[in-house]
Parts: C-alpha cells; structure tokens; sequence
C-alpha cells in the first residue's frame, strides 16, 4: 500500500501526465480551420412517395431511399446541363407537384438575410431539356405553379410569370419602383420581423396568384455606407422603418389568370397596421389574411373568394400584450375545419376550429408550450408537433389525435429534439443532441420506431477526450425577487479548491429566446472550453422574458425590455460570486444584438458586480430600431417613455466603471452602427475610457474576409486582460 506521501506524488504526476496529454484549443481551429466542425444532416429534398429525398451530390441530383440511405437513382446529371457553351451550378432546386420538372437556381447574390437574386431555369425530366426562366436579369423567388406549367418570380420589384410551354413570360404588375413600390416581395422589415420573404402564393388550382403590394414611398432612408478602394465610398440607400415612424402601406390583391387582371381585397381597417401572411385554404376559391394591428395584440383572419371579395372575419384572437405570428395555421377536412395555436390559455397550445371560428377540440395538452408544429396527416387524423414539457431544458417530439387523444412522445431520450418529417408522415429524422453530446441524427418511422442511425459524430466526441474539454453543468438558484432561474456553467478542469477563478458570463436574454437548454451549444462549445482550458468559469443564465416558461413568464418585460433581464443577469453574478470557487471580483459579461444591449446594461447598471463587458452589435436605445420589433414589446416612445429612458444603455454611459469593449459593422442593416455611435458619444461626453472595434462592409453578423477570427482574437485578447 502506497504512504500518503507516496500517494500524493502518484496523484501530481498523473494530473502532470494528464495535463501534458491534453491538447490546447486556439482560435485558429474554431473560427478559422474548421477542425471542430459537426456533420449535420444533409439536405432533405423529399420526394412525395414519402420513402424517397433527394439532395445534390458533386452537381447532381440523386435520389435516395429514406429508409436505408442508399442512392437509387441520378435523377440529373450535371453533364446534362452543361457543356462547353453552358454552365450552371446548381445551388439550390425544388421539383413540380408532379416531379416531372426541376427549378434551378444558380448564381446566387444576397439581398438582405433572408433574401436573394438567382439566376432560374427548368429542367425537363424526361426530354432533358433546360429552359431559362428569365434570360433578362436576376429574379426573386422563383416558384412553380401547382400544375407545374408556370413559374412566377419578382424581377425589379414586379410580378411576372413565365409559361413554360410557350415560353412567354407575363408582367402582372408595372408599377414596382426600387425604394417605392414593392409587388410579390417583402419590404426589409417584414423580411427581418414576421420571417418570410416571397409575398405571392399560388392558389391550389393554379388559377390565380394572390400577392402583397408595399407601397414604402413615404418609409424613411436608411444610408449605409460601403469602402471598396474607389475615390469615394459607395452609398447604399434601402426603407427601414424605426419606431413610430411611417410603414409601408401594404395591400393584398388576386390576380386572376382568365381575365388578367388583379382585384385589391379591401379588407377593413388596413390603414397603419400589417398583413403578415396570406394563405389559401383548401378551396382554391377562397384565401385567407392576416390582419395585425400596430400593436400587434388583435389578430383577425379574413376569407376573401368571389363570395366575400373584400373578406369576411372569421377568427378573432386578442391578447393583453402581444401575439406572435407563426406558420401553424392549417385548414384540413375539405376545408371545415383548421388547426391554429394560440397562447389564450397560457401556453402556446393547438387547437381545431370550425371553419366559423368556434373552437372543435384543444389538440395538445395544457402547460404544453408548442414550439414546432409538422402537420396533420390527414388520413389517420394524428397531428404531430414539438413541444417543451416538463422542464425548459428540454423539448420532445409528440403525436396525438385531433380530438386531443393518443398522446404519443416520440423521442423519449432526455434532450434537445428536432425533426423533420416525410410528405406522407410515414417516417422522420430526428436531430438529437445534449450540452455533452453533439448532435445524432436517425430516421425513425412515425411510432418512434429506430430505423436506421444517419450520423452519430463520433469525430467530435474523440475530440471531446483528446482536448480534455469539461462537461456543461446545469445548476439552478432563486433570485432575492424569489424567481427561479435556470443556469449553465463550464468549470476549468482539475479546480484548485484553495484557488478562486474568474467568471465569463455569456447570454442573448431576448424575448421568448433559450440560451440555457440541455442541447449541443455548437461552435461556441469549443471557444467556451478554450476559456476554461485557460482558467475561465463559463456560465450562462436565462432570466425573465426568455422562452420554454409560458406566457406570463415570457411577457412579463412587456413595455420594459431589459429592466427585469438587466436583475436577473445581475443577480446570477451574485449567485456565481457567492460560490467558494469563484472571484467574485473579476466577473464579465458578454452578448451580441439583444445580448450586446443587454451586457452593455448590465456593466452600466451592475457596475459594482461587473469588472468588463463586450457588446457586439448592440441595441443601445430601442427608439433606433425598427417598428414591428420594437412596438409588438415597447409601443412607441410617445406611448412609454419611461419604458425607453430607463432601459437605453446611452442614457447611463456615466456609470460605467469597469472595461467596456463595443463592436460593430458599419453595412449593419438590422442594428444600425448607429446603435454605437450614439453609444460612443455618451460616453465620451461622460470621460469613460472604452474599447472598440468597426468592421467596414460587415453586417450583423460580421464575417468574411478572416472578420470572424479577428473579432474573436480580439475579444478573447480583452477576456484574459480585463477579466
């Protein structure tokens, strides 16, 4: 038996040995070298037989079955579209209802986020023969008509369609006007805040094509500016409307293809509020819109058909703070009857209506927050959803019958879930993954039967041994307010229990947003243990007005952003700092966008609690950003302006007293350079002493051009000197 003397010098020497194993993770290997990257599932193109998806392999189009992985099929072979006077580079492609046709598109250039111009061209199965959509320019949106005979795309702000056979293209709309008039496209707002960018929609017969017209003329301009080595730098001018300010006039209207002509839906009290989304039921003679007013807390859905041309109210939802806008609506049973989720109930639940709004049956069950819905597969009358359940750590993918029976979980293991289903319901790859596990990926059938495991990556979880990288620990505390947070740490391998060791706290803290959940943290996993490898506890909180809770828990910041979330990312550093472990004099925040305003907040506000913190692209008064966002949790600033004035980072610039360091990107066309500008004025007025860092020609996201690597050289570089 060894002495304790003895012992103790096996234990060092092991802990040396072990030391000297570990490999040292740098910048270089995470943003730059891609060493650390994870295998995802490739892209499902599924095909309608249900069994079949195909995706692009080396320029082709091959056809795989679902079941087992295996290619079964080219279905276009690169070489059939190019030669030496023609090439394409298929960069994306979706098929005909039919499946006998193929939309190409290639050349893509980015727009906004979200949105882009493509080059467009159909491909013929059969004849193998490639038609260019549009030979005249870049178009948006590129779509086939249900019957597959058409194509319909925007091209400088108008509508057109190309008929595939004759090959005549058709201009719906002539008065689209850059800056002025928008026609089948979304204006940047409703791009960036209700998620969609193609503004017109076929009906199920083919028939018409009902599109939204934005007429923006009197939306304000937004200036960003380019370098790119000329004399002078280039200006970019494009609509962004900030809070209170004047929205686009948005309209819906149906072309119809036997007359030619379009009809405006004069839907009531249109005037200063949106219409953020338009579709068809299953009668191809009836379209449904949405009507939001400004302070999107009244939701009204309209039928519009050559019965009720200019809509009749159908459903009705109110909410004394605000409702979101979700793609869940769904009509089914030959249209007498649709799915749609509401929070009325607290919690984001499913319901069936009948089609004269009168609620059939509650489909998921109470204190389920819905955050996924698939669909309703309408042969066995099962519904099939994602929801958070019992802890908010988690999420779960579910069946059940309309009628709210049959409850099913269909991925029991405890984690994050995310899946994706087949045209027919009949089998779906499920996305799993844990704080300490990267992402699996599976096919299952729809009884949450195993059919076959697509990627478990294995490469990443050598990496994990070899890097010696410190499991994510879940803790919880109760805050002096008495709330109950939910909390993630990353602790330095082999602690020093006689040692104290600083804090590097990270969140986003946005309204309905989840930075504390038991899933793969992806990238930044490998720079937070980079942190810890270099003696840096990780920890990250979700406070109030984040996501997985309910309603109330979600809401509670209505009209005071950042006033509860500043407390409660306040109070989680005390929590850390009263730890035995932990310094509590050398804690830092960190976030970027909401979290950049809120780590901005929080060193100005906890300026006794916080030595530094690091703003990336922060909101820095709520009055600079844009209406849809800012309205739906703020109103305006003439409706709340003590909600602005004590919640606006610029107004508190004079109480900062530790190391502040603020980034931006000069083309950022969400959060304007603006933000830290005004940011940077405060506190120069108020003889603070700050770092920053601009990045020319970036946007929000800051990247390309070796941006990435150099925003994190610099931000780890303050981590270790100002924390």
């Amino acid at each position: 038996m060894l002495s304790f003397k003895h012992h103790f010098i096996f234990l060092f020497v092991v802990i040396i040995f072990q030391a000297q194993a570990q490999k040292s993770i740098v910048l270089e290997d995470i943003f730059e070298n891609g060493t650390f990257g994870t295998r995802s599932l490739p892209d499902f193109n599924f095909m309608k037989d249900g069994k079949y998806y195909s995706r692009l392999s080396d320029g082709n189009i091959v056809k795989y079955d679902f079941t087992t992985g295996e290619a079964v099929e080219v279905i276009l072979d690169n070489k059939d579209i190019n030669d030496a006077s023609n090439t394409v580079a298929v960069e994306s492609y979706s098929f005909s209802n039919d499946e006998k046709k193929i939309l190409i598109e290639s050349g893509t250039e980015s727009i906004y986020r979200h949105s882009s111009m493509v080059d467009a061209y159909v491909f013929d199965i059969a004849s193998k023969k490639l038609q260019n959509v549009y030979p005249h320019g870049k178009i948006i949106n590129p779509q086939f008509s249900p019957d597959g005979e058409k194509v319909a795309f925007v091209h400088k702000n108008n509508l057109y369609y190309t008929d595939l056979k004759s090959q005549n293209t058709t201009q719906v709309t002539t008065d689209g006007e850059i800056n002025a008039i928008i026609n089948g496209q979304c204006d940047w707002v409703y791009e960036e805040e209700f998620g969609f960018t193609r503004a017109f929609f076929w009906s199920p017969d083919s028939k018409k094509i009902a599109y939204l017209r934005f007429d923006e003329s009197a939306v304000k301009q937004y200036i960003l500016q380019y370098y790119e080595d000329e004399l002078y730098p280039f200006n970019y001018t494009y609509k962004y409307p900030k809070v209170g300010e004047k929205n686009a006039d948005v309209s819906a209207y149906i072309y119809n293809f036997s007359t030619g002509k379009s009809h405006k839906i004069s839907l009531p009290e249109v005037a200063d509020s949106y219409i953020p989304r338009l579709k068809w039921t299953e009668d191809p003679n009836e379209l449904c819109i949405y009507h939001l007013n400004r302070h999107q807390n009244n939701l009204k859905l309209f039928l519009a058909s050559t019965k009720y041309p200019d809509g009749k109210l159908f459903y009705e939802e109110k909410n004394k703070y605000y409702i979101d806008i979700n793609d869940h609506l769904t009509f089914i049973n030959e249209n007498k009857n649709f799915v749609l989720s509401s929070e009325m109930e607290g919690y984001n639940r499913l319901y069936l209506y009948t089609m004269d709004g009168k609620i059939s049956e509650k489909i998921s069950p109470p204190n389920y927050e819905v955050t996924v819905f698939h669909g309703v597969d309408q042969k066995s009358g099962v519904v099939y959803f994602e929801a958070i359940t019992d802890s908010p750590l988690e999420n779960h993918l579910y069946s059940v019958q309309l009628n709210g029976k049959n409850l099913k979980a269909l991925t029991p293991q405890k984690g994050r879930h995310s899946a994706t289903f087949t045209k027919t319901f009949d089998y779906f790859s499920d996305a799993f993954s844990t704080a300490n596990t990267p992402p699996t990926y599976a096919v299952y059938n729809n009884q949450g039967k195993l059919v076959r495991t697509i990627e478990t990556n294995q490469k990443t979880l050598d990496q994990m041994k070899d890097y010696a990288t410190n499991d994510v620990e879940f803790f919880t505390f109760v805050t002096s307010e008495n709330v109950t947070l939910n909390g993630w740490m990353i602790k330095p391998m082999h602690m020093n229990p006689n040692k104290k060791y600083p804090v590097f706290m990270t969140q986003y803290s946005g309204p309905g947003s989840q930075s504390v959940t038991d899933g793969w943290l992806g990238r930044y996993y490998w720079w937070y243990q980079l942190l810890a490898q270099n003696g840096y506890i990780v920890a990250c909180v979700d406070g109030r007005g984040t996501g997985g809770r309910g309603e109330e828990f979600k809401k509670m910041t209505y009209l005071q952003l950042g006033h509860y979330e500043t407390i409660d990312q306040i109070e989680a550093a005390k929590y850390l700092g009263r730890q035995p472990y932990v310094d509590k004099d050398r804690i830092g925040i960190f976030g970027w966008s909401y979290g950049g305003y809120m780590s901005s907040l929080c060193v100005l506000k906890g300026n006794d609690v916080f030595k530094a913190g690091i703003a990336v692209a922060p909101v820095t008064n709520w009055k600079w950003y844009d209406s849809v966002y800012t309205e739906r949790y703020m109103r305006t600033v003439e409706e709340n302006s003590d909600g602005y004035a004590q919640n606006s980072p610029v107004y508190f610039a004079d109480r900062l007293k530790g190391s502040y360091l603020l980034v931006h990107g000069l083309a950022d066309d969400n959060v304007h350079f603006q933000h830290s500008a005004e940011m940077a004025n405060a506190l120069i007025k108020s003889k603070k002493q700050f770092d920053t860092y601009y990045y020319p020609n970036r946007n929000h996201g800051i990247y390309g051009d070796n941006a990435r690597i150099h925003l994190f050289t610099k931000i780890t570089d303050f981590i270790f000197a100002k924390i």
